[in-house]
């Protein structure tokens, strides 16, 4: 292969506008998203029922501890909130890319199922930092058990 040749071969591997899209390409995310909402919305209800036990639990016993507790909820709850805004946007963008490639605005439809690529992307990358939060918070619990435990033994 000359260099020119390999100059537009390594170009037209980074992006290729002529890639065949069909309708069904954008609907491989439909399921996807669907099965990330379902747990985002899952995550969402387990917190909201911890934050209320351990408001009541605050009421009761106003310790300052617990207040932490809630401080790291609140901002796992936002985080959950922008995984679900990105993922409904991801299928927004989705349902966007179909209806533009039933048109035939091939280009649009492309665009689109790009854009809805990248948010389901984002969206999975805050998950993942929520996740963090959620195993680090449960470390500390952990730690705090294992101190207990040899302070008692």
């Amino acid at each position: 292969m000359n260099p020119d040749e390999h100059r537009m071969f390594g170009a037209a591997e980074r992006y290729n506008p002529n890639m065949e899209i069909s309708l069904t390409t954008p609907a491989l995310l439909f399921p996807t998203v669907s099965l990330l909402m379902l747990a985002y919305t899952n995550r969402f209800l387990s917190l909201a029922t911890i934050i209320r036990n351990l408001h009541d639990r605050y009421k009761t016993e106003n310790d300052g501890n617990l207040l932490m507790q809630i401080a790291n909820l609140r901002y796992r709850i936002r985080l959950i909130r922008d995984m679900q805004i990105f993922g409904l946007l991801s299928l927004l963008f989705c349902v966007v890319s179909t209806f533009a490639l039933f048109a035939g605005w091939v280009a649009g439809g492309q665009w689109s199922f790009a854009v809805a690529l990248i948010l389901m992307i984002v969206s999975m990358v805050i998950s993942l930092r929520e996740l963090q939060i959620s195993v680090g918070a449960l470390d500390v619990l952990l730690s705090e058990l294992e101190d207990e435990n040899k302070k008692g033994g």
